[in-house]
C-alpha cells in the first residue's frame, strides 16, 4: 500500500512538473516541481481525517527543508531583525506570550499570533478567514507594514545574493527564478509537517492510557450541553465546550467562526470585516484546545491571561450581542458550574498538551 502511495506521489510530481515546462512558470506563477525531489508522504495520526494536499504543491524532503530555513529566515524582513519564529514560539506552540507581536518598525497588531500546527485540516486562515489557503496566507505577514514590512521583491533579491537560497530553490522546484510563489509554497510543506497528536488524551483514546477520575469528570462536562434541564434549552448541567470545539475529528476545533460573547458592540469586525456580511460581524475564528496550556494568551485579542479567565467567561454566559452564537445561550445566568467544575474541565484540558510537540527538533531553528 506504501508503495502504491509513493507512485502516485510520484506521477503526480511529474505530471505538475510536465504541465509547468516551457517557461510557463513565468507567465502564469506554475511553481514546477523539481523531478529530482524526494516525495514526501505525511503520516495522519489515528482517528484523524485526511489532509488534502494542494495538488500543485506536493510535499518533498527539499521543499520541506527549504520551508523551514525560509521559515526561520529574518532576511524576509525589512532590517533583517525579524523571522516567522519570532512571533511563533515553538514552547508556545508556535504562538506568541505577548498579547500583541511587534514587527520591525515596534509597531504592535491588534490580533493575537495564533498557534501553527495541524494547519493542513483547517479551512481558512487568520482569526477572520480571509485567507482560503495556506499558501496565500504565508503571502501576507513579508509585506504587512506592521509585520516584517519588505516588498517581496526585495526580500527576493536578499535570498538570491545568498549562498544558500538559488541551489536550495533548485532543489525543492526546479531551475528557474526564485519567486514569492515558491517561498510560499516550501513555507506551506514545512507548517503541514508540524502535527500535534501525542498528548494523554491520544493516547487515552489508543488505549494507552487512563484518565484520572478528575480527567474523565472533565471530559464528561465537556461533551454535556451546559445549564439547568429545567431551563428548556435540552440543559444538562454540562459546559458546552463540543459544539465549537468538538473532539470528534481530533482537532479540537470545528474551524469555524463564532461569536463566543466577547463583546456587545464591535471594534474588530473579524469576519465580517472581510465579507461584509452583517451576520458574521464580530465573528472570529475558533482555535483549537490542543496545547492550551502553552498558548496563552487567549481570544483574538489576547484579553484573557489565564485559562480559569476563560472559563469564567464562558461560565458567565458571555455577553449578547447582535451576532451572538446560538451555542451561547446561556447569557443571562450563564452555565452555573461550580468550582469542581472548573478545576475538572482544566484537567482534563490539561491532556490536551503535547510537549513532544514543542520540541520537535525538526521544527527548530536551523541557524541555530
Amino acid at each position: 500500500m506504501k508503495t502504491t502511495k509513493l507512485i502516485i506521489v510520484l506521477i503526480g510530481i511529474a505530471l505538475f512538473a510536465w504541465q509547468c515546462r516551457d517557461g510557463l512558470d513565468d507567465q502564469n506563477d506554475c511553481t514546477t516541481v523539481s523531478l529530482s525531489a524526494t516525495p514526501y508522504e505525511i503520516v495522519i495520526p489515528p482517528f484523524f481525517p485526511p489532509m488534502d494536499i494542494p495538488a500543485d504543491n506536493p510535499m518533498t524532503l527539499e521543499g520541506i527543508d527549504l520551508g523551514r530555513h525560509l521559515f526561520w529566515e529574518v532576511k524576509l524582513s525589512e532590517d533583517n531583525t525579524l523571522s516567522c519564529g519570532n512571533c511563533h514560539f515553538p514552547e508556545h506552540a508556535f504562538s506568541d506570550p505577548n498579547q500583541f507581536s511587534l514587527g520591525t518598525q515596534g509597531i504592535a497588531g491588534t490580533r493575537q499570533a495564533m498557534p501553527l500546527f495541524n494547519l493542513g485540516w483547517a479551512q481558512d486562515y487568520f482569526w477572520d478567514g480571509r485567507a482560503l489557503t495556506l499558501e496565500e496566507q504565508i503571502l501576507e505577514p513579508v509585506p504587512n507594514p506592521i509585520e516584517m514590512n519588505i516588498p517581496w521583491e526585495d526580500a527576493i533579491l536578499k535570498l538570491e545574493d545568498d549562498a544558500l537560497y538559488p541551489s536550495k530553490f533548485d532543489k525543492a522546484f526546479g531551475l528557474g527564478a526564485i519567486t514569492k510563489e515558491k517561498a510560499a509554497k516550501a513555507i506551506a510543506q514545512f507548517l503541514r509537517t508540524m502535527v500535534s497528536a501525542n498528548t494523554k488524551y491520544d493516547e487515552f483514546r489508543l488505549g494507552l492510557a487512563e484518565l484520572t477520575p478528575l480527567e474523565e469528570m472533565g471530559l464528561d462536562l465537556f461533551i454535556r450541553e451546559g445549564g439547568n434541564p429545567e431551563d428548556g434549552n435540552g440543559g444538562q448541567f454540562g459546559a458546552d465546550c463540543f459544539h465549537c470545539h468538538g473532539f470528534g475529528n481530533m482537532q479540537f476545533t470545528d474551524y469555524l467562526p463564532h461569536n463566543n460573547g466577547l463583546d456587545a458592540e464591535f471594534e474588530d469586525l473579524g469576519y465580517g470585516g472581510v465579507s461584509g456580511n452583517p451576520l458574521e460581524m464580530g465573528l472570529f475564528k475558533t482555535p483549537s484546545l490542543r496545547n492550551i496550556s502553552f498558548t496563552a494568551p487567549y481570544m483574538h485579542d489576547g484579553r484573557f491571561q489565564t485559562l480559569e479567565e476563560v472559563l469564567d467567561h464562558y461560565d458567565s454566559g458571555g455577553v449578547a450581542s447582535t451576532t451572538i452564537d446560538p451555542f451561547m445561550k446561556y447569557t443571562t445566568g450563564g452555565l452555573q458550574l461550580t468550582d469542581i467544575d472548573k478545576l475538572a474541565l482544566t484537567a482534563f484540558l490539561n491532556t490536551l498538551n503535547d510537549e513532544e510537540f514543542l520540541l520537535n527538533e525538526d521544527f527548530s531553528d536551523p541557524f541555530e
